[in-house]
């Protein structure tokens, strides 16, 4: 099994933990988040972070923070070595819903996984009902179609 340990801006990286607790909560040992709180030194953020990563006690973690070159990115960069940790930017609801699911797949898998839950997790909703349903179409005895 993989770990996964959120790195994020206060308190993002809780809260998404939550989240996913919520779904899976047999989830707890595997998931571990931390939230990097405004004006602490970095130093003392990588130094929690790899207290948190060697309590997740697993062969292989995935490293999810939430935005690219912000201070919990760049921390988290610092703590992971692209074999036994890799690093994904963006994290969202979906994305870690996927990778908790997936878990058990291979590192570099569970990666793909990951990269596609974001993705596909992300779309615009239509506000009114037909364009948010599929067209129905029904047929009369005499094969004309009505749309209800």
């Amino acid at each position: 099994m993989n770990g996964i340990l959120i790195v994020a801006h206060a308190p993002l990286a809780s809260a998404l933990r939550a989240c996913v607790l919520h779904v899976f909560p047999d989830s707890a040992s595997a998931v571990s988040a931390l939230d990097v709180m405004p004006n602490a030194p970095p130093e003392e953020s990588l130094a929690q972070a790899r207290i948190l990563m060697r309590q997740l006690d697993t062969p292989q973690t995935l490293v999810l923070t939430d935005v690219f070159g912000a201070t919990p990115c760049n921390v988290a960069h610092k703590l992971v070595d692209g074999v036994r940790s890799k690093l994904i930017a963006g994290v969202n609801l979906p994305m870690l819903l996927r990778t908790v699911s997936y878990r058990h797949e291979s590192l570099d898998a569970l990666v793909s996984r990951a990269m596609v839950g974001a993705t596909q997790g992300v779309i615009q909703v239509a506000v009114t009902a037909p364009q948010n349903q599929a067209r129905r179409i029904t047929h009369d005895q005499d094969h004309r179609d009505h749309q209800q």
